[in-house]
């Protein structure tokens, strides 16, 4: 499923998704976004899918924003191009609070050069596991640029703010090895295994209540920014959801039968 350009297929409840443009490095150009944002609303929805693994086809995980776009928004009419940008970046951040709301865990098998867009769209994922060919860039400064596909939320979360304006001032690489050390890398894996160990991994983090993993991470995701009683609040209210369901039932009379027997 999916199209040519965003592969998808699922398997014993774990979604796959290959960004699939090998000669381009899997550059996330405009008809990509748009076929990753179809793909990761109909995931989001599906009931059936527990969680999510993202990748990339041949030896790169994304290389960043397709140059093509960026030479075609030069060229655009002096006056249409703030405007062109703001529509684009709504686009952008469709697709990555796509991967971060996910209401299921969600890893990124990163395999290759994670560049720019690529490095940030693999840390909207919950959990990253790299091969050690994977290398980390936050490129923006390179072109000009910030970091806009959420490197500026997200990599202070994982790295602290002092290393994350370091990678972003310099725009240096970040090898595997590195990577790990500092955070942003949770697992590796050798390259031969990568795909499989990353949905073995998704199958484990998805195997509880899909209802308390969806409330839990939406709560986890706000911790950073809330104050404790929002939290708290929050969690009591979920809870009260937790209480209902099927899932939550069904636990309590197993753990029930098995305590009397």
């Amino acid at each position: 499923m999916g199209s040519d350009i965003v592969l998808k297929t699922v398997s014993d409840g774990i979604a796959t998704v290959t960004l699939n443009r090998p000669e381009k490095r899997n550059a996330m150009s405009d008809e990509m976004r748009s076929s990753l944002i179809e793909v990761l609303e109909d995931i989001a929805a599906d009931k059936s899918v527990r969680a999510l693994v993202l990748t990339g086809a041949s030896r790169g995980f994304c290389a960043g924003g397709d140059v093509a776009g960026m030479k075609r928004r030069m060229e655009a009419p002096a006056g249409e191009v703030g405007f062109n940008g703001w529509a684009r970046q709504q686009r952008v951040h469709r697709t990555q609070m796509l991967l971060h709301t996910m209401p299921k865990p969600t890893i990124a098998a990163v395999n290759g050069a994670a560049a720019g867009l690529g490095a940030d769209t693999a840390m909207a994922c919950d959990f990253i596991i790299a091969s050690p060919f994977a290398k980390f860039v936050w490129s923006y400064i390179l072109r000009g640029l910030i970091p806009d596909g959420g490197g500026m939320y997200f990599l202070p979360r994982r790295v602290g703010l002092a290393k994350a304006k370091e990678l972003i001032f310099t725009g240096r690489q970040v090898g595997a090895d590195e990577a790990v050390q500092l955070g942003i890398v949770d697992r590796m894996s050798s390259a031969e295994t990568l795909l499989q160990d990353a949905q073995d991994w998704a199958r484990e983090l998805s195997a509880g209540s899909s209802t308390a993993i969806a409330l839990g991470k939406a709560i986890l995701n706000r911790s950073f920014e809330t104050e404790a009683n929002n939290i708290f609040a929050s969690g009591s209210q979920a809870q009260g959801i937790c209480y209902t369901s099927t899932e939550h039932r069904d636990a309590v009379l197993a753990f029930l039968a098995k305590s009397s027997n």
